[in-house]
């Protein structure tokens, strides 16, 4: 729990009691590879703090293909947000890469912690323009960077997964097919 709490203290400040609360109403649960903690179709009634190992949000669209939107790993908040805030069915998958430990907090719960402890409307909304900050540079990214580019982006911003994740999830989060990524990465290294 002290990951989460410290998450939140680099934007405000709780007190013990606060602190308390705020434990109380959330709940870690560990789940192994693979686990699908959201569907497509299903309306997503929480969001995920990870502990520890690696998630991802993925779209599939019409002839099979998925869609990488997002990784999270150690620190980092995951969720179908367009379907948490607004009621609806989702159109994305939540799944676990790696064995992970995670924080669930529901939407009942964050609402109510909205009301006990009003700064945490304040760090969830933080955390909402940061959000929204890096989709809009990642959508820019898409429209103007080439794929070896993108690449290097990828590479800076999540330089502990290029180990980890599987180079189809890589090529996907980047935007390309998993053959053009290896000759891609193949013509990177003789360089």
């Amino acid at each position: 729990m002290k990951s989460i709490l410290k998450n939140i203290s680099q934007h405000i400040s709780l007190d013990s009691k606060e602190e308390e609360l705020l434990l109380s109403k959330i709940k870690t649960v560990n789940y192994k590879s693979k686990t699908i903690l959201l569907s497509a179709g299903e309306v997503a009634t929480c969001t995920y703090f990870v502990n520890s190992g690696i998630l991802r949000s993925f779209n599939i669209n019409d002839n099979i293909i998925e869609h990488i939107l997002h990784f999270a790993c150690e620190g980092w908040w995951i969720g179908d947000m367009y379907s948490y805030i607004s009621e609806k069915p989702g159109n994305l998958f939540i799944e676990v890469l790696e064995d992970a430990e995670v924080v669930i907090i529901t939407k009942e719960n964050q609402q109510q912690l909205y009301q006990e402890i009003p700064k945490l409307e304040r760090f969830f909304r933080i955390l909402a323009e940061n959000s929204l900050v890096a989709h809009q540079e990642r959508l820019m990214d898409n429209l103007s960077l080439t794929a070896e580019e993108r690449f290097e982006k990828f590479c800076s911003k999540y330089p502990t997964l290029i180990q980890k994740v599987p180079q189809k999830h890589i090529a996907s989060y980047i935007g390309v097919t998993p053959e053009f990524f290896s000759k891609m990465k193949a013509r990177l290294l003789k360089k």
